[in-house]
């Protein structure tokens, strides 16, 4: 009987041990990763009625926004586009940077770059330090087959985090790749 109860515990701490290494493994990486940095806290007082329309106060007053990106992502990083595409444009702040960036993500997987486009430039209109969109927006360039815009990201991108993050190795790693084959695969 002791040797059942014994299993039974190796047993499902082994299904709480993949579990866990599962959540891990899908769970967005470290701030500067090619997922999103974590928000950084406002220093905006968003309690006072004046600063209601802050684009730090909307983004913290939105009910579903976080819940549709953290989804929205998954299907998006998934090859899920239509879906992805679908569920982010339920979100409340539709001009959350996360929201229209990874719009125009499933957006360019689908081909459509130019509309795309426009989504990366409203991310970009909300938030110029956000890396991740500049990246994207520099892979859209290259399927163009702009290299220069695409570079001109890049220089966006470094100024911003340095050569070291995630965002400039990644497109950096896209531009050397297509001067190779004049063909950009993202």
């Amino acid at each position: 009987m002791q040797d059942a109860s014994n299993s039974k515990r190796l047993i499902g701490g082994a299904a709480l041990a993949a579990l866990m290494a599962t959540a891990i493994a899908l769970s967005p990486g470290p701030a500067g990763a090619m997922g999103d940095p974590p928000k950084p806290k406002p220093t905006v007082d968003c309690s006072k009625a004046a600063n209601k329309g802050k684009a730090e106060c909307k983004q913290q007053s939105s009910s579903n926004t976080d819940a549709v990106y953290n989804g929205g992502y998954w299907l998006a990083k998934s090859g899920k586009y239509e879906e992805a595409i679908t569920l982010l444009k339920t979100a409340d702040d539709q001009s959350d940077p996360r929201i229209q960036n990874y719009i125009g993500f499933a957006t360019r997987k689908l081909g459509r770059v130019d509309e795309a486009l426009g989504h990366y430039a409203k991310a970009l209109a909300t938030d110029p330090n956000y890396t991740v969109a500049r990246a994207y927006l520099g892979e859209a360039y290259l399927m163009k087959g702009d290299i220069a815009k695409a570079r001109e990201q890049l220089g966006e991108i470094e100024k911003r985090c340095g050569r070291a993050c995630a965002e400039f190795a990644e497109l950096d790693g896209h531009i050397k790749a297509f001067e190779v084959t004049g063909v950009h695969k993202g």
